[in-house]
């Protein structure tokens, strides 16, 4: 019988050392992530751009008119008329606050539906100090009132939706926009009887504002000083959302309002004050349109503005500067579209449709890079 013996292994002796294993790690560049972030966000803009082209060059095909000469007559409408620029930023002026009135919410996590009324409501509290003022004081003064009016109206009228939502629990998409049929409903009564003006023909109006109370123009064309003021509150909008502690504390409660009531944060007054910033600015809008184009109030002030804004402020991702150009476009489209009508004997409404089509294709490519 043969044994076989294991030697001990001797506890003193190691291993040799692993080799070690070197990885080479790659630091993202920041530049480069976000040229391409850019380049992806701009092939979709143009993607949605094509489909949008191409569907409501369908839309036209399908109504007996023909697609290129309706594009070529809105092109030539839009950048050859020599009145276009001047009719785009008009339009654009009470468009672009009335985005912001539903950006500056949305960063709350409220829909501001209500833009409509909220314009309406500022142009009536702008008229109302102007008839009741009349030519008591300066005309300079009385402007500066018509405009703080048409704020403060707008902004409490967006309140009064959020007081709502806070004590009896109703959302305030709803009730801003059946305030938009209550605002609506208030101005036809004034126009048609307190304020009407005895010397109006045809369509019932109120009495108009006297010239003194007008925004003067800027040099010697049709752009008024609204204009500039909207371009100044813009500036003044971007700023606030981006740079200040409230701004930063809208965009907590729009994320999560649970969490930041249990951070401490006062969610109810936040959400009051920005329905009512944003009921502000869309009051400012009708009391500018008021003082700056229309100098009275009739049965279509302003009619269509507050839901346009909406969409501008959608296809911006209530982001201010992004808005502002959303509302620019939107006001080229509508200048553009009233070629539509003349050159190519399709419905004044078509420019809507073109505008609806604009907003899925955005939405829709959006929303699947959300989804990746």
């Amino acid at each position: 019988m043969t044994t076989t013996t294991t030697e001990p292994t001797d506890p003193t002796a190691t291993e040799p050392p692993a080799a070690p294993v070197t990885e080479t790690e790659t630091v993202p560049n920041p530049n480069a992530e976000r040229a391409k972030r850019i380049g992806i966000g701009v092939g979709r803009t143009l993607l949605a751009v094509i489909g949008t082209i191409l569907v409501f060059g369908i839309v036209i095909a399908i109504k007996g008119a023909d697609p290129i000469d309706t594009y070529t007559a809105l092109f030539n409408s839009i950048f050859h008329n020599p009145n276009a620029a001047t009719d785009i930023a008009l339009r654009a002026t009470p468009l672009v606050l009335a985005g912001l009135a539903v950006a500056v919410p949305a960063r709350a996590g409220l829909v501001n539906v209500g833009g409509e009324g909220q314009l309406l409501i500022g142009g009536i509290a702008g008229a109302g100090v102007a008839l009741a003022v009349g030519d008591a004081l300066p005309g300079g003064v009385t402007l500066a009132l018509i405009l703080v009016a048409g704020a403060l109206g707008g902004a409490l009228w967006a309140a009064l939706s959020v007081v709502l939502r806070l004590f009896a629990g109703i959302s305030e998409s709803v009730t801003t926009l059946l305030l938009n049929y209550v605002a609506l409903d208030l101005m036809l009564f004034l126009v048609f009887d307190p304020w009407k003006d005895p010397n109006a023909s045809g369509q019932p109006t109120s009495r108009p504002i006297p010239e003194s109370q007008q925004l003067p123009f800027l040099g010697s064309g049709r752009i008024h000083l609204g204009v500039l003021i909207t371009v100044v509150v813009l500036v003044i909008v971007a700023f606030v959302l981006k740079r200040t502690a409230w701004g930063f504390t809208l965009r907590v409660v729009g994320g999560n309002a649970e969490a930041a009531r249990r951070a401490g944060l006062r969610v109810g007054p936040l959400l009051i004050s920005a329905m009512f910033v944003g009921g502000a600015l869309a009051g400012l809008a009708g009391a500018i349109q008021l003082a700056g184009v229309e100098y009275k109030l009739r049965p279509l002030f302003l009619f269509g503005f507050g839901y346009v804004g909406f969409l501008a402020s959608w296809l911006g991702r209530h982001q201010p500067w992004r808005v502002a150009a959303a509302a620019v476009l939107l006001s080229a489209l509508v200048i553009g579209g009233d070629s539509l009508q003349i050159d190519s004997g399709l419905p004044a409404a078509t420019v809507n449709v073109l505008m609806a089509i604009l907003l899925l294709a955005v939405f829709g490519f959006t929303g699947r890079k959300a989804k990746a």
